[in-house]
Parts: structure tokens; C-alpha cells; sequence
């Protein structure tokens, strides 16, 4: 029953992606985000606490990215968001790992419909790799083509290790001035410790916090890198 409760999804989701990809947002974040979190029944659901990912939004809104690096795709909500808040021109690339622990990855028919979300001008590159290979940071800077990130969202692997790895490999490619933000800084449970990387590194930088799920779960933290 799964299957086929996907399977109507992903045929929704096709025919009514070119009626949202239509769509003008404006300027509310709020409008935005429901609209990808609605559309097909969930088929793209941002895994985000709306408030949270709402203010954070509006953050990057001001910013206005020309450059964007995501760490972790899975259903593509996230990414969705970034292509609409960046800048029309902007250079947007996304790493996920196929089967990988946090997330699983994302099914290769879903490729095409994210390769769709790019706005006309817009550049999109989708990695389905190991963020923590070298390999994987030698196509990133290959696809940067000497451009540095304006930001830089790390959701992947949600370890304590696979978080900080992560912000070593690729915080030196953004920008002074650039935003790298993380997820899922609220608390430490199983597996995911991002917020104890989170805790152990923000004092050292100008930081946001977008935290408020009653149950201390999600959690957005940005940080600015100086410059």
C-alpha cells in the first residue's frame, strides 16, 4: 500500500510541478514554505519546524546567495527553497548519498524533478555521493569554477564526526561574510549529535539560532564566516 501511495504521489507531483514552478512567492517565507510542504501530498516536505526554517529563510533572503552549497537533499524540500530564495542567476549544487543513514537518499526518478526546480537562469547540479570523500570536494570546487559559497546548508550525516567533517571540508569555501547553516541543532539523540558539534563551534563566530519545536527536536543554526 506504501508503494502505490508513493507511486500516486510521484505521478502528482510530476503533473503539478510546472502549476508550482508557475507560482510567485513574493517575499513571505511563510507562503513559501507551505507551498512545498502541501504540494502532492508531501511529496517534497522540507523536514524542517516551520518557524524555524521560516526565519531562517527570511535570513537568506537578505543575503541573497549567488552561490549555493546543500549538503544532504533527500525529499528536496530544502533545496526547493534555496532556488527560490537565491538570486535569479545563482549557481546552486546539492550532494546527497544514496542509502545514507540520515535521509536514505533519493530514488534516481526523482532527479529530473529536482533538476526542474532551477529557475531559467539559474544553474542546478545534483551530486548523488559521499560528501565525505575527497573526490566528492574535488567535483564541488570543480563545479564552483573558482567561485566561492555564499552558503552553505549542512544536513547530511547527522554524526558528531559526519557534522564536523563536513564543516571541515567545506566551510573553506565559503565566502568572508558567507552563511553556513546547520540542522537539527535542538538536542543530541541516537545517533544525530549536531548540536554538540553546534555547541563545541558557534561560540567562535556570529551566530543565529531558529529553535523553537516544543520538544527541542530540529533547530537551525547559522553562523557567519568572518571577513
Amino acid at each position: 500500500m506504501d508503494r502505490l501511495r508513493r507511486a500516486a504521489q510521484y505521478m502528482q507531483a510530476r503533473l503539478g510541478l510546472p502549476g508550482l514552478l508557475r507560482r510567485e512567492f513574493g517575499e513571505d517565507s511563510t507562503v513559501l514554505v507551505r507551498a512545498i510542504t502541501e504540494f502532492a501530498g508531501g511529496y517534497f516536505r522540507p523536514i524542517q519546524h516551520e518557524p524555524e526554517i521560516v526565519a531562517a529563510l527570511d535570513q537568506v533572503r537578505a543575503h541573497a546567495p549567488g552561490v549555493v552549497l546543500e549538503i544532504g537533499t533527500h525529499w528536496g524540500g530544502s533545496l526547493f527553497l534555496w532556488t527560490r530564495v537565491a538570486r535569479p542567476n545563482a549557481l546552486i549544487i546539492s550532494a546527497d548519498l544514496p542509502g545514507g543513514d540520515f535521509g536514505g537518499g533519493y530514488s534516481e526518478i526523482r532527479t529530473p524533478l529536482y533538476q526542474s526546480f532551477a529557475r531559467p537562469e539559474q544553474t542546478l547540479h545534483l551530486l548523488r555521493v559521499d560528501s565525505h570523500l575527497a573526490s566528492t570536494k574535488e567535483e564541488v570546487v570543480r563545479r564552483l569554477d573558482g567561485r566561492l559559497v555564499d552558503l552553505a546548508f549542512i544536513d547530511g550525516d547527522h554524526t558528531y564526526e559526519g557534522v564536523k567533517q563536513d564543516w571541515e571540508m567545506y566551510s573553506g569555501l565559503v565566502r568572508p561574510g558567507g552563511l553556513v547553516m546547520f540542522h537539527d541543532i535542538s538536542s543530541n539523540y541516537d545517533r544525530t549529535q549536531v548540536a554538540r558539534f553546534w555547541d563545541e563551534l558557534k561560540g567562535g563566530y556570529t551566530h543565529w539560532e531558529y529553535a523553537s519545536h516544543p520538544e527541542k527536536l530540529y533547530g537551525i543554526g547559522v553562523l557567519q564566516i568572518p571577513g
